[in-house]
């Protein structure tokens, strides 16, 4: 009678034990059951929807270009583009760059550079919109005043075919040479065509090595820098020693534009990038950025 009390005894606890073991197996395997909750469609929303923006590419230079476009990346979200900005320190490649088709606008040059680029490279850019205007402005490492200027003192411009004609009317306007009285903007000039350099030794460099040349120069040296090398090299339009004439030609020749591939101008994508920096959003910031270095339209 023990033996079989005991047996049942045995039995049921053996029956316990395997019950407890089959409720123990999903309450082990719960967090498995839970996998799903590691999905996060939520968190992955905003990859999905900038994948869903048409990407917008735009080469421009750093200063200030780049950093105008920086501005308006929101407002052209808002309109369905990414913009994404290339950053080039030379004004050759974003032209090679645009007309083969890696960007689909360059923001970094007037027209007339623009059109001395075609004729020499065979290419068929053309400007979309007129931005804004930077004056040149002539530099002087320890001179305060163009009277003080000594007889043969050196006189640095850029060498590419518009700047360099731009100097030199910088130059002239300030009484410093004279050019041929039909001499012109859209004709250009070299130092080849100065008819009176003044005595100066006019050297016609690379573009973006003139304001590094110029704090490398001797003392008594003044150089024509473009508005963008200016602001990169830290020197203000307010130190200037001359300026062009804002309200003259030069304004209006020498606007910075939005440049395109021919036929690309009326494209959405192209309005919505010129909507965007002519807004005024974008032209307070430039007015109050750059302190008359950059002059908007």
């Amino acid at each position: 009678m023990k033996k079989t009390l005991v047996l049942v005894l045995g039995l049921a606890l053996i029956l316990s034990l395997a019950a407890c073991g089959g409720n123990a197996a999903p309450a082990a395997e719960a967090p498995a059951a839970e996998a799903p909750a590691a999905e996060t469609p939520a968190e992955e929303a905003p990859a999905a929807e900038d994948a869903a923006l048409e990407p917008l590419v735009v080469g421009a230079s750093s200063t200030p270009h780049a950093e105008i476009l920086e501005q308006v990346k929101p407002a052209l979200a808002e309109a369905g583009y990414d913009l994404q900005i290339v950053v080039y320190d030379d004004y050759i490649l974003p032209n090679q760059a645009l007309a083969d088709g890696d960007l689909d606008a360059n923001y970094f040059q007037h027209t007339p550079y623009l059109n001395s680029y075609n004729a020499s490279n065979g290419t068929d850019l053309v400007a979309a919109a007129a931005i804004h205007y930077e004056p040149f402005g002539i530099y002087g490492n320890g001179v305060t005043d163009l009277a003080q200027l000594a007889d043969g003192a050196s006189i640095i411009i850029p060498a590419d075919d518009s700047n360099e004609t731009r100097a030199l009317f910088l130059l002239q306007q300030e009484g410093l040479i004279t050019l041929p009285e039909d001499a012109s903007a859209e004709a250009g000039v070299t130092t080849l065509d100065i008819v009176d350099d003044g005595g100066y030794d006019i050297q016609a460099v690379q573009a973006d090595t003139v304001p590094a040349q110029l704090a490398n120069s001797a003392e008594g040296t003044i150089a024509v820098i473009n508005g963008n090398y200016a602001l990169q090299a830290g020197l203000s339009i307010a130190d200037a020693l001359a300026v062009e004439d804002a309200s003259g030609t030069a304004a209006q020749t020498y606007a910075n534009v939005i440049a395109v591939r021919s036929g690309d101008e009326g494209s959405e994508k192209i309005q919505a990038l010129v909507n965007a920096l002519l807004a005024d959003s974008t032209k307070d910031y430039i007015t109050a950025t750059y302190n008359g270095a950059v002059v908007v339209f």
